[in-house]
């Protein structure tokens, strides 16, 4: 076996470190708007969840995995756990 980097290998790892940065960058923005919708709600004495929307964004998201050959499953999971991190900062939002 050879100590040689694997040309073929390193070229797949450099684009899935580029994808975990975009997606990084994309969540700290998805999170910089709702924390301006949790500050809203706050102030309009809204909720902090809507169940109804959170709903239809979940079968909405598994309808997209499904189109995308992504495990809705999988899907699912991540969204719920977005959604819930966006939930307690509303919370926050609304105790301060």
């Amino acid at each position: 076996m050879t100590d040689a980097p694997d040309p073929v290998l390193a070229a797949y790892r450099k684009s899935i470190d580029n994808f975990d940065a975009a997606l990084i960058h994309i969540l700290a923005e998805r999170f910089r708007i709702t924390q301006a919708v949790g500050e809203y709600k706050a102030h309009a004495e809204l909720p902090p969840a809507d169940p109804a929307r959170e709903a239809a964004q979940i079968q909405r998201l598994r309808t997209l995995a499904e189109e995308a050959q992504l495990d809705p499953e999988f899907s699912e999971k991540f969204i719920r756990f977005v959604i819930d991190e966006v939930i307690r900062h509303h919370e926050q939002a609304r105790e301060a």
